[in-house]
């Protein structure tokens, strides 16, 4: 898959889980619950040691799905993820030579941004999309006031989305969201049932 395709896939349902664990066993079990409930596209955080034993796992157990990695700092981490065999990248921080790494091995990388100027200076970079961080310290009508002036913006909110205001947030402009543990905690079941009324929200929110 080219970029671009990759972008549209991981952005399709509006939606993508992120997990954090304490080690990849837990990652591995995390991100099939997502999965098996429906979503799509799940980012692992290189926060979980080690991160990048897990996204192998899960992508040789669910080939169709797209599993990236998470807080990726640097260009050697960009390198490893892409080794590793993540199909997209994501930053909570601008970093040039992530998104260079990242499309030197045709993989789409979202960095982090918190202002407007944040904003045009990734797309300069070439960033695939923009990951609003922390989405808690701004609001939807945030972004789209700054949509109203750079429109261009394909925007993924990360950092305290919820299922209550996910939907708020594609009505803003977004074009994802990235969620954490208000969708993949509480065990297989639970995360399940969170998955499948969030993804009947977005898809009512579009």
């Amino acid at each position: 898959m080219y970029r671009w395709e990759i972008v549209e896939a991981v952005t399709a349902q509006r939606v993508f889980g992120i997990v954090r664990s304490a080690g990849p066993q837990e990652a591995v079990a995390a991100a099939e619950a997502v999965l098996d409930a429906g979503l799509r596209a799940v980012e692992v955080a290189l926060t979980t040691p080690p991160a990048l034993t897990a996204v192998p796992r899960v992508t040789e157990q669910r080939p169709e799905a797209l599993i990236g990695a998470g807080t990726v700092l640097d260009d050697p981490a960009a390198r490893a993820a892409a080794e590793a065999g993540a199909r997209f990248l994501v930053s909570p921080n601008l970093h040039p030579e992530v998104i260079r790494a990242g499309h030197r091995y045709g993989v789409p990388v979202f960095p982090g941004v918190a202002t407007p100027s944040e904003i045009v200076r990734a797309l300069e970079e070439g960033a695939d999309a923009v990951k609003i961080f922390p989405a808690s310290a701004v609001s939807p009508s945030w972004l789209r006031d700054v949509r109203a002036a750079l429109p261009q913006t394909p925007a993924i909110p990360t950092g305290g989305v919820t299922i209550d205001n996910a939907p708020d947030w594609i009505a803003a402009g977004a074009v994802a969201c990235g969620m954490g543990s208000a969708l993949t905690s509480g065990g297989a079941q639970a995360a399940g049932e969170r998955v499948t009324a969030l993804l009947t929200r977005l898809a009512q929110a579009r």
